[in-house]
């Protein structure tokens, strides 16, 4: 097995706002579309649903219009496998299908009902963030002033994920919700698209403490290419992603340190990165640096070894 997993990307929020584009062309208006991930030699990508700040009081209706959109126009498509199991993502792999993960982030939609939450479990969601960059019912994200952590029902949410074998995912919660979050689960968690604060200080990346411990919990964290997390001036090159995939690596641990694009949900890029099949050179770039072992573990193993030990074993 060789390839590689990227832990998120936000086509499904671009496919809400324009139902025009479409996933299986490659001229689609998308970064991450079905041919450029063959193209790229993809395992699995996961899919966020993202409720955009524009949208008036979020709910319900539309994560379910994202989980929809997911299994027509993503999961639908020939050749790929929507994965609600450990055994669907072995089994997609195996029969050389492009497995496809739906999260969600931010809990806003949910309006704090673990009904809600269970319906999503149901229709497939297998990951979930607490927020975006600001507050919502569940918790602060990294760009609310106050930096508060977990609400009561915040807290009630991470015990009912851990009950129902949805992982939690820490990207854009703010450091406090963090470490509320750390102590309340059972179960190890992801930081999807994030990178590392001490090379670059955005708010949204996370510092050496959170990395470590994201590795001693057994989680994984995926590396983003937005320029403003890789440069303090925001002309990244892929040799700033190669930084932070190195320096994660040496405070969380190699087996903690894998992908996560954000493709399609940032305007700006990196040369020679923007979207999937340029992972050809980021993996030039790594090889260099890296031993094969290391390159295959960020490219695909980590990701792939997490969710096989995480994904629920049945989808009930």
């Amino acid at each position: 097995m060789s390839g590689i997993i990227d832990g998120h990307c936000d086509v499904l929020s671009k496919l809400m706002l324009d139902p025009g584009l479409d996933f299986g062309l490659n001229e689609s208006g998308l970064d991450v579309t079905l041919p450029k991930l063959r193209q790229a030699g993809a395992l699995m990508q996961c899919f966020a649903i993202w409720i955009p700040e524009t949208v008036h009081d979020p709910g319900m209706k539309h994560l379910l219009s994202g989980v929809e959109l997911f299994w027509e126009r993503i999961a639908g498509q020939a050749g790929m496998k929507g994965v609600r199991t450990a055994e669907d993502l072995r089994s997609a792999i195996e029969h050389g299908q492009l497995a496809a993960l739906l999260t969600v982030e931010g809990a806003d939609g949910l309006n704090g009902s673990m009904d809600h939450l269970r319906t999503l479990f149901r229709q497939g969601v297998r990951c979930l963030g607490l927020t975006w960059n600001y507050a919502n019912w569940a918790a602060d994200g990294v760009a609310e002033p106050r930096k508060a952590g977990l609400t009561v029902k915040g807290r009630r949410l991470v015990k009912e994920c851990n009950h129902l074998g949805i992982i939690m995912d820490v990207s854009h919660l703010a450091e406090r919700g963090f470490w509320e979050l750390d102590e309340l689960s059972d179960k190890p968690f992801i930081a999807s698209h994030s990178n590392v604060l001490e090379l670059c200080g955005h708010p949204r990346n996370l510092n050496k403490r959170q990395i470590a411990r994201i590795g001693e919990r057994g989680g994984v964290i995926g590396i983003n290419y937005y320029p403003p997390f890789l440069s303090s001036d925001a002309n990244a090159t892929i040799d700033h992603v190669v930084r932070h995939i190195e320096k994660a690596c040496e405070w969380g641990g190699e087996r903690a340190v894998a992908l996560g694009s954000d493709f399609d949900g940032i305007g700006k890029k990196v040369e020679g990165l923007e979207d999937p099949a340029g992972i050809a050179r980021l993996s030039e770039a790594l090889a260099k640096r890296l031993s094969d072992d290391q390159v295959e573990r960020i490219l695909y193993r980590n990701w792939y070894e997490f969710f096989v030990t995480e994904l629920p074993k049945s989808e009930y």
